[in-house]
């Protein structure tokens, strides 16, 4: 074996290659954490949400010091038709509230690779790396350009479209229906401006979901308050994108113009807009192997990303892969694979992915991004509209019966859906 460069490289200094750099520094590995942006974060799309259990997870203490934007303490999921919505909103008590805050990851990034290099890892921004270099079935290193480093290990956590954890022959190049296409844009506005919008304190946030502003495509809206800002977007499966006759700058734009966002974004400034791949197959975008003799795949380069409609975790499965990919190169005996597929059972990341394995197919029915939105606001507009001149009330069951029998669904649709929805829960 060459001379070392340094006991683990990690490709990728988001939060799971930031994490595993963390967790191995503070057990004295020498760690080199390569990112191929100018700074940690600067690839990355994300104003999200994350849940802070794994920053404690990975340092007692961590999520306090978090560069959190606002402590989410408004649930809100919205299903549009046309300009006509409908919500369901939980304003949580302090006692109910989970722990999560809104991010930026221009912000989160850097400060998670920070405590890496407080640590004592050594970050080199600006450095794309091209492949591995290989010694037979084991991986002794990475090449960037003309360079190579040798490390005893390798950490893959480059994303959605790892290149290193393909060209190792563990993963593939993302195919149709894997992956979805996300587009966000961030809104400046004035802090209390966002506070009266959403009718929060300066260091309370919301979290807001959309379903039925895809043109019936898979897919759905997402909208995060921010201290000064707000993170709008919407993710859409790209291959339902010609049969709905729009691009997902199109969507973006028109939810951006809807009645119920308007409101909110009215007179903010426009400061970015980025796209970005997010995986959509849950569970079955785990691969069967996760590792090589000296090589490990984590984060959203290994499939750890979970969407369920409701919720969306990323951020925190994937800093609980970077800590399992840690604590398996510490407990390393001669079989990697099984010391972090151990690793990933024991910090939950295993069980998060598990619990969920069912909802898949059941968020791929394309009823649910047009006909279910409009059967639910036809009904809406049944049970609350009051006539003129004055009449006697329809009762709402006639009502639903009627809504039903003009929507394209039918009693076998129902039946089965609820059955997947039962089912993937």
């Amino acid at each position: 074996m060459a001379q070392m460069d340094a006991d683990v490289i990690i490709v990728g200094a988001g939060p799971a290659g930031a994490a595993c750099a963390l967790r191995l520094a503070q057990t004295g590995r020498s760690v080199i954490l390569l990112e191929r942006g100018e700074t940690p974060g600067s690839k990355n799309v994300t104003g999200g949400r994350l849940y802070t259990a794994a920053l404690d997870m990975l340092s007692p203490g961590l999520a306090a010091e978090a560069p959190a934007e606002r402590h989410v303490t408004s649930e809100r999921i919205s299903i549009l038709d046309g300009e006509a919505h409908a919500d369901i909103h939980v304003g949580l008590a302090p006692c109910d509230r989970s722990d999560s805050i809104t991010v930026n990851r221009s912000t989160l990034d850097p400060w998670l690779a920070g405590c890496a290099e407080e640590a004592g890892a050594m970050v080199v921004p600006g450095m794309t790396v091209d492949g591995l270099v290989m010694n037979g079935n084991r991986v002794e290193g990475i090449r960037a350009g003309e360079d190579e480093l040798h490390a005893e290990y390798v950490v893959a956590a480059d994303g959605v479209n790892s290149l290193l954890a393909a060209s190792a022959g563990l993963t593939h190049r993302p195919r149709p229906g894997e992956v979805a296409t996300g587009v966000k844009v961030t809104v400046g506005l004035p802090e209390h401006t966002i506070n009266e919008r959403f009718a929060v304190s300066s260091a309370e946030g919301a979290a807001h979901l959309m379903l039925g502003c895809t043109n019936g495509a898979r897919g759905g809206g997402f909208l995060y308050t921010n201290r000064e800002s707000l993170s709008i977007g919407i993710v859409v499966d790209p291959t339902k994108l010609p049969a709905v006759r729009s691009t997902p700058r199109e969507l973006l734009e028109s939810l951006l113009r809807h009645p119920l966002v308007e409101p909110f974004v009215r007179g903010g400034e426009l400061r970015e807009y980025s796209a970005h791949l997010v995986r959509e197959d849950g569970r079955s975008g785990i691969p069967p192997q996760l590792t090589l003799p000296g090589f490990l795949v984590a984060g959203e380069a290994a499939g750890f990303c979970l969407n369920l409609g409701y919720t969306i975790r990323g951020m925190d499965v994937a800093l609980l892969s970077g800590i399992a990919a840690a604590e398996a190169i510490g407990a390393d005996a001669g079989d990697l694979e099984g010391s972090y597929r151990t690793a990933l059972a024991a910090c939950g990341a295993t069980g998060i992915m598990d619990a969920a394995s069912g909802y898949g197919p059941f968020l791929e029915k394309s009823r649910l991004y047009g006909d279910y939105p409009k059967l639910a606001m036809g009904i809406a507009r049944d049970v609350f509209a009051v006539a003129n001149p004055p009449q006697a009330p329809d009762r709402i069951v006639p009502s639903v019966r009627r809504e039903f029998r003009s929507s394209p669904l039918r009693i076998r649709d129902l039946v089965s859906d609820a059955r997947a929805a039962v089912k993937g829960l």
